[in-house]
């Protein structure tokens, strides 16, 4: 996937990324247990007021489920430059059942940080500098190598820490999040229904029948309300101008936020 400040290699949920901009900030529900190796650059990762950040040549493990704003930037000239791996419930059920279940530690504490930064040990170096040469290849390396690749880093895991056992295959429901706390919080960002639904723990239909009981609006609609509602006081109250405001509360051009904003309030936004 290519993007004007973006290059991205997918090659079977290994991600290898460059930025070529010197600040990306992106807004992402981490959906699966995945691992951040940072070759060039830092990333900021910022959940709630906990911000760390994970700089060139150190390893992160970042667990799914956890709303994180990720600002990925330029250190010392270089621009970012990572790999992800990215360990899916698929992948980590046929792992779970391949393993000798008698040799899983018992009594041991999961793991619920949101991110954990891993030691610099020979067998993280190891995993990614067998990656690194992918950066610069011309030839898609092979799906077999790349599973082989994500055992390896279940592996690497494991043996830092027992608790990652109780984490990785951990395979309940995720817990339903409240859902207009959710959007209530997250009205700005070009989220689907598909995407919230998942996001507060439930399937489509779920959160539909779930949103039917708190509001009798659309969750389309209650975007659009809210969007328009917290325009207007960012517009009358802070004196914000239109240009900016209309981003801030996420529609993505002014054209169709004055449009909405007169239909809603009987006067165009710059009135």
């Amino acid at each position: 996937m290519e993007h004007a400040e973006t290059l991205i290699f997918n090659y079977s949920n290994i991600f290898f990324s460059y930025y070529f901009n010197d600040d990306i900030r992106c807004h992402k529900m981490i959906e699966d247990h995945s691992l951040a190796y940072i070759y060039a650059g830092e990333m900021l990762a910022e959940k709630g007021s906990e911000k760390t950040k994970i700089h060139k040549g150190q390893c992160v493990f970042i667990r799914k489920d956890h709303r994180l704003t990720l600002t990925k930037k330029a250190k010392d000239g270089q621009q970012f430059q990572a790999i992800f791996m990215v360990f899916n419930r698929k992948f980590l059920r046929d792992f779970f059942y391949s393993l000798d279940k008698s040799e899983i530690p018992t009594d041991i504490k999961k793991i619920k940080n949101s991110l954990v930064k891993l030691p610099n040990n020979p067998e993280i170096e190891s995993l990614f500098e067998s990656l690194k040469p992918y950066f610069n290849s011309t030839n898609e390396p092979r799906e077999q190598i790349m599973n082989l690749k994500l055992q390896e880093g279940i592996y690497t895991l494991l043996n830092i820490d027992p608790g990652f056992y109780s984490c990785l295959f951990d395979f309940t429901e995720p817990w339903k999040i409240d859902i207009l706390d959710f959007m209530d919080k997250n009205y700005m960002y070009d989220f689907s229904i598909e995407d919230i639904a998942n996001y507060t723990g439930r399937s489509l239909a779920s959160f539909k029948r779930d949103f039917r009981k708190i509001s009798f609006l659309s969750p389309q609609k209650w975007l659009m309300e809210k969007r328009l509602k917290v325009a207007y006081d960012k517009l009358k109250i802070d004196n914000k101008k239109v240009s900016d405001v209309y981003h801030e509360v996420g529609f993505k051009n002014l054209s169709h936020f004055s449009t909405a904003f007169k239909k809603r309030f009987g006067v165009a936004p710059t009135q």
